[in-house]
């Protein structure tokens, strides 16, 4: 891989926490609740599998008790959500993945324990939707795993008619990649370790790849000049 270690270190600065992003309403506590009944009781009776497809896979919520291979079928990782906090700011925007329709997409399911299952759903949906123009990315999906097809909840899963994702060129991607960097680490980081461990899970994202060839030559070109 050409995003070494070294490449992603050369990314990370300290930046200071700029508050919430700009233009996006936070959740009150009120409607965060409501969204986490909601999908409570869409669950029904039936155990909640989560598909992981980025930071999910190596830094979940909540200790799995239950993880295996999963694609879904119709949609694809992205860098294509627009970013102005946690891994970026508002004078260097950046890009965080999502699942745009189209393709397939090979992640990990992890199944949520049914042991506290409310306040553990409750911890991943406020860590993955803290604003209110996003709770619609939240949605129950249809993925195919080695024991046949399962109902899986995922986080940023859009389309391009809610118009909070748009997918870039591939050079333009990069260069924001390169660039961004927020309180939460960079967007160079996070591209690199969702590829060390969807490689970890035997899984090669060539999209990815490619991606990481590109952020690699920006970063270095950004230390020539």
């Amino acid at each position: 891989m050409l995003l070494t270690p070294d490449l992603v270190a050369l990314t990370l600065r300290d930046v200071h926490d700029d508050g919430p992003e700009p233009s996006w309403t936070p959740l009150s506590q009120v409607e965060l609740d409501d969204l986490v009944d909601r999908l409570d009781q869409e669950a029904g009776g039936d155990p909640i599998w989560v598909f992981a497809y980025g930071s999910l896979i190596w830094n979940p919520e909540f200790e799995a008790t239950a993880r295996e291979r999963a694609t879904a079928y119709g949609w694809h990782r992205s860098f294509s959500l627009k970013i102005e906090r946690w891994r970026a700011t508002s004078e260097q925007p950046g890009l965080m993945m999502a699942l745009e329709r189209g393709g397939r997409c090979d992640g990990v399911m992890l199944r949520l324990p049914n042991e506290h299952r409310r306040k553990n759903l409750g911890a991943l949906v406020a860590r993955e939707i803290r604003y209110r123009e996003v709770a619609g990315m939240v949605r129950w999906i249809q993925v195919q795993t080695p024991k046949g097809p399962r109902r899986a909840l995922t986080f940023w899963a859009s389309t391009r008619r809610s118009g909070l994702t748009q997918p870039l060129p591939a050079e333009t991607t990069a260069t924001l990649i390169a660039s961004a960097c927020g309180q939460g680490g960079s967007c160079a980081q996070y591209l690199h370790n969702t590829i060390v461990d969807l490689e970890a899970e035997g899984i090669r994202d060539r999209n990815l790849w490619h991606l990481q060839e590109l952020v690699a030559e920006r970063i270095k070109a950004q230390q020539r000049s």
